[in-house]
């Protein structure tokens, strides 16, 4: 796992980059700022799952807007990750309707399974483990998000169905998966 970005590397690929001018290009010049969460969005989704302090100085510099005004969102929405994360970032939610629903063993049993604790990513750097507020789910609790995948209903034998097939996959999970490029 990339434990940090050297500026050197920090740059969109062509096609990200066509896409970052296509957003930008929706708001009024002066504005450009708005476009600041899709662009964080496709960062993080680019750059291994977080944001690092070069990647969000290279947003910003894209925006020409200053750092700062990147490290104040990016590090106020809980979607973004300021510190390396695993491949597969699971997210589970653990409000009134899913904690009442069995969340809390849930929890327990990836932490089990997967030997880590919440806020940790597993030594083969596959999976981190993340607790979150409401995902809006509430009608089908237990449930959890990775990527942008909602897992719904969870049972332990779903949860285990789950980590066999992400680590049978081996890909990076992003919020940006369902999304086709060119429509975002």
């Amino acid at each position: 796992m990339n434990t940090g970005h050297t500026q050197q590397e920090i740059k969109f690929s062509d096609e990200s980059l066509e896409l970052v001018r296509n957003i930008i290009a929706r708001y009024p010049q002066g504005k450009q700022k708005s476009a600041l969460l899709p662009l964080l969005h496709l960062a993080q989704a680019e750059f291994d799952g977080w944001l690092s302090v070069p990647v969000m100085d290279y947003v910003a510099s894209l925006l020409s807007i200053k750092p700062i005004e990147v490290y104040e969102v990016a590090s106020f929405y809980t979607m973004f990750n300021l510190k390396p994360v695993g491949k597969c970032l699971i997210e589970v939610c653990q409000t009134s309707s899913c904690w009442l629903l069995g969340a809390e063993d849930i929890i327990k049993h990836l932490e089990k399974k997967l030997g880590i604790k919440v806020g940790e990513t597993t030594k083969d750097g596959m999976f981190t483990l993340k607790t979150v507020e409401c995902l809006g789910s509430c009608g089908t609790a237990p449930m959890l998000m990775c990527g942008a995948q909602f897992h719904e209903n969870l049972t332990i034998e779903k949860v285990d169905t789950l980590l066999t097939d992400l680590k049978t996959e081996g890909k990076r999970k992003t919020y940006l998966d369902e999304v086709k490029i060119d429509k975002y």
